[in-house]
């Protein structure tokens, strides 16, 4: 793997947000979730989230996850996703990143 230098890192905008709705997601082509998350003054952004086997869709709302913010917005079958949702993938699944304590949304990660 390449190293990188700070600035480098420091183009990748890192957000936390909280997840203010959900919906199941049969059109694509992984098991995925549609989320809207609340970005503080960036707004409510939408993001495609392949989350299924370690969440229930439920249980997501209220949730604080680590988005990056400043890729390009990704058609995924019928849904646009404006932000990646971060995490770790464990066992065939996603595991989110998430802040370790309730930060104000929008909060960068430095």
């Amino acid at each position: 793997m390449p190293q990188i230098v700070w600035d480098d890192f420091e183009k990748i905008e890192l957000r936390a947000g909280t997840v203010v709705r959900t919906e199941e997601f049969p059109e694509a082509r992984k098991p995925s979730y549609k989320l809207w998350i609340d970005l503080g003054e960036m707004g409510i952004k939408t993001s495609s989230a392949q989350i299924t086997r370690h969440y229930a869709r439920e249980g997501l709302i209220g949730s604080q996850v680590l988005c990056v913010v400043n890729f390009k917005p990704k058609q995924v079958a019928n849904f646009i996703s404006e932000v990646l949702t971060t995490g770790f993938v464990l066992e065939g699944g996603v595991v989110l990143a998430r802040p370790e304590r309730k930060v104000p949304n929008g909060s960068r990660l430095a």
